[in-house]
């Protein structure tokens, strides 16, 4: 029969050690960062381009995005503080016309809410055209401009910071994902 080498003290002592750091090197589960990034005096260019008027709830989270956070604390931007343009040029201007007022009611509040803060918004003069519609067929907090394109070439260079808002297909809740 073999005879176990003989485990000295030290050797209880090293073998401790050693149990100590592998346990201190395992990384703690730390959480992320929150940051305070100090936004000043945005200028944003928002554009909306969608294929479906029913999307345009999903669109204006995008503005969402942008007004809330600096509103609030620890920002608490004023209005005033920003410049937000938001650039309607696909079939979502239907939602803008008087007559179809009672049809997008509620996307329709929300744009207004967000107007009174002094978010613009402008409807490309060339697609009203293609609907059919006038300016006098607007809502009253819409400005209507020549072309989509050149609008949004024209505050590009005045430095406006351009936000398409992508509009995408929600193929799982949060749930199934999270």
């Amino acid at each position: 029969m073999r005879s176990l080498p003989c485990i000295r003290p030290i050797h209880i002592v090293l073998a401790a050690m050693l149990l100590t750091c592998s346990i201190l090197a395992t990384p703690v589960q730390a959480q992320a960062k929150v940051v305070q990034t100090p936004y000043k005096n945005p200028k944003a260019l928002v554009d909306i381009f969608l294929d479906d008027p029913a999307r345009l709830g999903a669109a204006l989270y995008w503005v969402r995005s942008l007004v809330n956070p600096l509103t609030e604390a620890p920002y608490s931007m004023f209005p005033e503080d920003m410049s937000i343009i938001v650039l309607l040029h696909g079939t979502e201007i239907v939602t803008l016309a008087k007559k179809n007022q009672e049809r997008y009611q509620e996307v329709l509040q929300r744009m207004r809410y967000y107007a009174d803060m002094g978010v613009k918004f402008k409807v490309c003069g060339l697609a009203l055209q293609d609907y059919g519609y006038s300016a006098a067929d607007m809502q009253d907090f819409v400005e209507v401009t020549p072309s989509a394109i050149t609008e949004l070439m024209h505050w590009q260079n005045q430095g406006y910071a351009l936000i398409p808002a992508v509009v995408q297909d929600k193929k799982f809740s949060i749930e199934q994902i999270r």
